[in-house]
């Protein structure tokens, strides 16, 4: 099946794939400015590989546009490596991915999805808030800090 430039599909992606891999690793330099090293929780590449994570990329043509992970937490699900590309972004490219994840995490039957962001991410903020999250307290081996902002969303 041809894709025709222009229609942006989100679908199952693979973190090794170059552009995706870039995507990621560009998300990774960026927490990396903006946080320290212990305020940092992003996946490694190697980590986005294994059966409990769902990986999902948005493309448009043949361009990978952004990228998202469902960690399959058994009760919850986990929203992890959520970056769009920085000349995607006002396209609608992250509401895509949201959308993905959530029917992803229903049809596995999670009844709520959770998060850590960073305090400085503000347009992040304004997504998850769009999309049904509200704040709530440090989960799973996650502890406050001064930079985690912490989000849950019920699914049920």
């Amino acid at each position: 099946m041809t894709q025709s430039a222009g229609t942006l599909e989100v679908v199952d992606g693979d973190p090794r794939d170059p552009q995706a891999t870039a995507l990621l690793q560009a998300s990774h330099a960026l927490m990396q400015t903006l946080f320290s090293k212990e305020e940092n929780h992003f996946l490694s590449i190697d980590e986005l590989c294994t059966p409990a994570i769902q990986f999902f990329v948005a493309r448009e043509g043949g361009q990978t546009l952004g990228c998202v992970a469902l960690a399959d937490k058994g009760d919850y699900g986990e929203i992890k490596s959520m970056f769009v590309a920085p000349e995607a972004r006002g396209k609608g490219v992250a509401h895509k991915l949201m959308q993905k994840l959530d029917a992803a995490a229903r049809n596995a039957g999670l009844t709520s999805l959770k998060l850590e962001t960073g305090d400085k991410l503000s347009e992040a903020h304004a997504l998850y808030r769009a999309h049904g999250f509200a704040d709530c307290g440090p989960f799973g081996s996650y502890e406050a800090n001064s930079s985690s902002l912490f989000m849950y969303k019920d699914l049920t």
